[in-house]
């Protein structure tokens, strides 16, 4: 019976387009563990008073999308160190004494998802376009695994300030889109928001052609983001979308809960079909 399962959720507004509930309940028949994991429509006005009531009534942990992030961040008493440094929490847990811990899986979750594909290896040089949260949720995870990061953005000043907080961290770097065709990238993510809203995808250039990997951090389900529609346009087939990097960090979430890894490949497979 579901009272006697460890109540989860993800809150979001908008939420009905999640897929988490569908991972994490395949995460918990893969792996035997008891619990509910449900959609929450956050109030844009009392999140804060919504979340709290949610754990005071049993709840044992939860994720957190837009435009949530920084809220739960700051309504959280404990954080990990790289949700420090994303400054947003997609996980919370609720400790044995009360008190929230927060974590941001989505940096780490995206170099699971590289691992995966073999496309991360030390000391490569990664173009990530973008310089706003998405960005900021990945740096230090992508900096511990030994990566050289070059940031464009076509707002350059917002990009200098990610790597001036991300300094001390590693090799982090910006460069001009002009300045792209000169540097040599093993790798090249997409952490934008552009196409979603049906614009065109208008920041890629013949230098795609001479790049070998692209991972889009957006995700279809069943067609192509506005990014690997335009790589396909420069004849492009090496690339992967972020599904795969959902469903990673959705495991790291699931294992700081219920101390249980669980193979989200597997469960990739089941999904693309």
């Amino acid at each position: 019976m579901q009272e006697n399962r460890d109540q989860y959720a993800v809150w979001g507004n908008p939420i009905e387009h999640s897929l988490s509930p569908r991972i994490q309940m395949d995460f918990a028949k893969a792996t035997g563990q008891p619990i509910v994991y449900t959609k929450k429509l956050g109030s844009l006005e009392r999140f804060e008073q919504e979340l709290s009531l949610f754990f005071q009534d049993g709840a044992m942990g939860c994720n957190i999308t837009a435009p949530f992030k920084q809220r739960a961040f700051a309504l959280a008493d404990l954080h990990s160190e790289r949700c420090l440094h994303a400054k947003s929490c997609n996980t919370l847990k609720k400790l044995p004494d009360g008190r929230l811990y927060a974590d941001n899986t989505d940096g780490i979750g995206l170099v699971n998802d590289l691992t995966r594909l073999n496309w991360l290896v030390p000391h490569q040089n990664i173009l990530i376009l973008g310089a706003g949260g998405a960005t900021q949720g990945v740096l230090y995870p992508l900096l511990q695994a030994q990566q050289h990061i070059f940031i464009a953005n076509r707002n350059e000043e917002k990009a200098q300030a990610l790597v001036n907080e991300f300094q001390d961290l590693g090799a982090i770097s910006t460069i001009s889109f002009a300045d792209i065709a000169t540097q040599r990238f093993d790798l090249c993510i997409n952490a934008t928001s552009l196409g979603l809203n049906g614009e065109d995808f208008t920041l890629l250039g013949n230098w795609v052609r001479h790049i070998p990997h692209f991972y889009d951090m957006q995700y279809k389900l069943h067609e192509d983001t506005p990014f690997i529609k335009k790589l396909k346009s420069y004849q492009i087939s090496d690339y992967a979308d972020g599904l795969g990097m959902l469903l990673a960090q959705g495991a790291e979430s699931f294992a700081l809960w219920r101390n249980v890894k669980v193979d989200y490949a597997a469960i990739l497979k089941e999904l693309r079909k």
